[in-house]
């Protein structure tokens, strides 16, 4: 959520407390020394303490990536690799305790309802732990140095200006935090859904200093000359009015940026934040016309161009010339499409990462995060024919292309599914992506991996089982046990992502390190569970996250991730279960969701 500032000036009459100018910015000399005490200590301040916090991960991000490349090398030929699978004391107690551990019990990802609506998500203990830090480091900002004592109008000056300038200087980070191309996201090495949560904590900041700042202005003209000039002032002097407007802006943001209303109605929740956002920004460049505090707008209203201009500008470069991004949509069983694209520039594929995705024929304002589940250099249209390649062809024409696999709700996959079953179960649209995002997982420095994916979520950890699966044949990573866990309602959903599976089956030495596990929550009869292979097993009902986990351990070869992408209760169970044992074996959790 970005929101604006309204830092609103003494008004006496007709506004302004010298020379009658209802727009001018003039102080009487103690104004100037109220302002040049607060100025510098709110803001300063803040700087130093976010920045010495980044500094700080930086460093942490920095010797963990050491640390994982140093076991890399040092586990390409060992093949028990027992050195690895014991934890750091401290470090497995602070994994356990602080940076995995949900805020109180095991709840985390698992989402509160009422009744439909969704009332969001519990943050992570050391989530909420940043978290009060910043709301109890802008309370002390606000509030420390006020004297308190004093006169009532240099009591409310000073709140005033602190509270103006502090819900100023916090849009630089919030803005910051909100872009998909937020720098700090490679640099540290923290989800976008974490920086998504600091940024609408920040927003909601920035709103209430703002409140206060415009009350505490408001009482102090009404101490000073009543009510009838307060209400003069507000109705004839240009800064302060402009400056209400992005106060009722910024509380409306709040209010249309809450858990129910944003993803129950995401899409005109997505566009009005965006008009409210540039109304902010522009009524607050001009009620800060003239006053000191309009560099921190100049940065703020910067950052979000340049993040804007990056994204329009790698857009255009993916999908516009050599004939565009295509997308081949085909129907699956079990309400899902797959969707090929063919993109006009493509890039490198990593594991785990995303594209937001544009069909202008289905949705031209829609655009929708989907994990990449495929990625094949022989993958595509046939360009003579203008058709699509049936499932067997389509892997043998050249050109780069990407796969998605989306499960139909409402909206925009609702649309996408009904357009593939009017086309006879597959169509040829014009695409637009946006991205890559994300891909920042390495998983190659653990011996052991655990992979759990509920529904969709295969899509997120197939990627990552064909990367391990070949390097460990190539001999550059450190993996010598991989197990899959996917669990689905039904037979039917192994469609979704059958051709990929059977390229990773058909792979160099997969049998030597992987291990597939299938569990079918809703079979319509026994005869549809039988097992392909000792390496390939199904079973029905749900599996025993714990137990899994726990002979995993038992068996494990060095160091072992465990990542999930799923329901917010599968994930919460994996954490349970890994967090459980991280005082006993050297375990890493990877959790990949996406919050809207």
């Amino acid at each position: 959520m970005a929101v604006g500032l309204a830092v609103g000036q003494d008004a006496s009459g007709g506004g302004g407390s010298g020379g009658g100018q209802s727009d001018g910015h003039p102080f009487d000399p103690a104004e100037t020394k109220w302002r040049a005490q607060d100025t510098p200590y709110a803001n300063e301040m803040l700087f130093i303490v976010l920045g010495g916090v980044a500094v700080a991960l930086l460093l942490c991000r920095v010797a963990v990536c050491s640390v994982h490349y140093i076991r890399t090398l040092a586990c390409l030929n060992e093949s028990k690799q027992l050195y690895f699978q014991r934890p750091p004391p401290i470090w497995a107690c602070i994994k356990q305790h602080l940076l995995d551990a949900p805020l109180f019990r095991s709840r985390h990802s698992r989402e509160f309802r009422l009744f439909s609506m969704n009332l969001g998500i519990l943050p992570t203990r050391f989530q909420s732990l940043f978290l009060v830090g910043v709301i109890g480091m802008n309370i002390s900002y606000c509030v420390s140095g006020v004297p308190w004592h004093g006169a009532q109008q240099e009591r409310l000056g000073h709140l005033r200006n602190r509270t103006g300038v502090l819900s100023l200087v916090n849009m630089i980070p919030l803005v910051l935090l909100a872009g998909r191309n937020n720098p700090l996201i490679v640099a540290l090495n923290i989800s976008f859904d974490t920086f998504n949560l600091v940024h609408r904590t920040l927003g909601r900041i920035a709103t209430i200093e703002a409140v206060v700042h415009s009350l505490a202005h408001l009482m102090k003209v009404v101490d000073g000359g009543g009510w009838k000039v307060a209400v003069k002032a507000i109705q004839e002097t240009q800064m302060i009015t402009i400056g209400f407007v992005s106060i009722v802006a910024m509380v409306v943001i709040v209010i249309q940026a809450n858990s129910i209303f944003r993803q129950a109605f995401y899409e005109v929740f997505l566009h009005v934040h965006i008009a409210l956002v540039i109304l902010c920004l522009a009524t607050l460049r001009k009620h800060l016309q003239g006053l000191p505090e309009q560099p921190y707008l100049t940065a703020v209203i910067a950052i979000w161009a340049i993040e804007r201009s990056i994204r329009v500008l790698t857009l255009i470069y993916r999908n516009f010339g050599r004939g565009g991004t295509k997308a081949v949509i085909e129907l699956l069983p079990g309400d899902a499409v797959r969707v090929n694209l063919k993109v006009a520039r493509p890039w490198r594929f990593q594991p785990g990462q995303h594209v937001f995705l544009t069909i202008p024929s289905i949705g031209l304002w829609t655009s929708h995060p989907f994990s990449v589940a495929w990625s094949n250099e022989n993958h595509g249209l046939d360009s003579e024919k203008g058709v699509a390649l049936d499932s067997q062809d389509v892997f043998t024409t050249a050109g780069r292309s990407i796969s998605l696999v989306v499960r139909r709700r409402t909206g925009f996959t609702n649309a996408l599914h009904a357009r593939a079953a009017k086309s006879e179960g597959r169509v040829i649209v014009n695409a637009v992506v946006e991205g890559p995002y994300g891909g920042l997982q390495n998983l190659n420095s653990y011996g052991t991996v655990l992979f759990f994916a509920g529904g969709v979520g295969i899509t997120h950890q197939i990627p990552f089982v064909r990367d391990l699966v070949a390097g460990f044949a190539d001999g550059t990573v450190a993996a010598r046990r991989v197990v899959l866990i996917w669990v689905v309602q039904s037979p039917e959903h192994l469609e979704w992502i059958r051709p990929f599976m059977s390229s990773i089956l058909a792979m160099d030495k997969r049998r030597e390190i992987l291990r597939i596990l299938l569990f079918i929550t809703r079979p319509r009869s026994t005869k549809e569970i039988h097992s392909p292979s000792a390496t390939v097993q199904m079973f029905p009902g749900k599996p025993n996250v714990d137990t899994l986990v726990q002979m995993e351990c038992e068996n494990q070869i060095g160091a072992m991730g465990v990542s999930v992408c799923g329901t917010g209760s599968m994930s919460d169970d994996v954490r349970d279960a890994v967090r459980s044992r991280q005082g006993w074996r050297n375990i890493d959790f990877f959790e990949e969701s996406y919050s809207w």
